[in-house]
């Protein structure tokens, strides 16, 4: 079966089971959960969007952005089940993600991740993201990485 990102709500039962999962790896390499608040409304179109990836008939990826400001969406919850790394899924799930935001009327996302997080430095640095000013819930700490990247104009059209 292919790989398959599909919309689903942010309280849907395998959404809940996969946040869970990336909030165990947070406790990992963190030594805690992530502490940004996040309501499930803030996922439901049109001012936010949560996807799910699905491999072989089982969600194994996720990922969702949600509204900050008239023209910017933050990305938040990307997240690839260890079973299923290294095949290119989570470069898919945040493609889709820069897409359905631009189609949205977005013109940059913004996110942020940790120095615990190497793959996911490098995989936003590879797909374009710069450094940003920092912002919301981690704007203060020391080690907070803050990214952004501008949406092509004609993906928005």
């Amino acid at each position: 079966m292919p790989f398959v990102i599909e919309p689903r709500s942010y309280t849907d039962a395998e959404v809940q089971r996969l946040v869970t999962a990336v909030q165990e790896e947070y406790l990992r390499r963190y030594g805690g959960p992530d502490g940004a608040a996040v309501d499930a409304d803030d996922f439901a179109p049109p001012a936010g969007l949560f996807l799910v990836g699905v491999l072989d008939g089982m969600p194994v990826a996720t990922g969702g952005w949600r509204r900050i400001d008239h023209g910017t969406a933050e990305i938040k919850r990307m997240y690839v089940a260890e079973r299923a790394r290294r095949r290119g899924l989570a470069r898919s799930v945040l493609a889709e993600l820069e897409r359905s935001a631009a189609s949205a009327g977005y013109r940059e996302v913004v996110l942020n991740t940790g120095p615990e997080q190497p793959e996911a430095v490098a995989l936003y640095e590879a797909a374009g993201y710069v450094p940003a000013a920092p912002f919301g819930h981690y704007a203060c700490h020391p080690r907070a990485l803050f990214y952004r990247k501008r949406l092509a104009a004609s993906a928005a059209g």
